[in-house]
């Protein structure tokens, strides 16, 4: 039912976008993966019938399958961004992803050097040379 979409969605992204195969092919796997659950779940709805509830109950089966939280990011962001195409293509009148929100994605902290190392790396610099003083500047 929503393969005549998905062509559209892929003829938006190659030649409006320019994206690269590989962004096409994944924006096109997460829409199949809601098609699938749409399916297994026996919701005949075209993409205009789709709520936020619907999605929302979409994510939840994500979080109980243990799907990782920057999966369930991309996977939102790839049908965010079908129902962008939808609306420009006047398919749909409202947006219901406009609510959904991605989980929130944890930021690992750099790693940085301590004292010791900093000072080892500031006597590794020859002061002899011309360059000396700029180099420990710039460290």
């Amino acid at each position: 039912m929503w393969n005549i979409y998905l062509k559209g969605f892929k003829a938006f992204l190659q030649l409006e976008k320019s994206l690269s195969k590989n962004t096409i092919e994944a924006y096109l796997r997460d829409i199949k993966h809601l098609c699938t659950y749409l399916e297994e779940n026996n919701f005949e709805v075209s993409p205009a019938d789709i709520d936020l509830e619907i999605l929302q109950d979409f994510l939840y089966s994500l979080q109980k399958q243990k799907i990782k939280q920057t999966s369930q990011a991309r996977l939102i962001s790839g049908i965010k961004a079908f129902y962008k195409y939808l609306l420009i293509e006047k398919i749909v009148t409202k947006d219901p992803t406009d609510l959904l929100e991605a989980p929130k994605l944890s930021r690992k902290l750099p790693d940085t050097l301590n004292l010791d190392e900093i000072t080892a790396m500031l006597n590794c610099i020859d002061m002899s040379k011309p360059d000396g003083h700029r180099n420990k500047a710039i460290i």
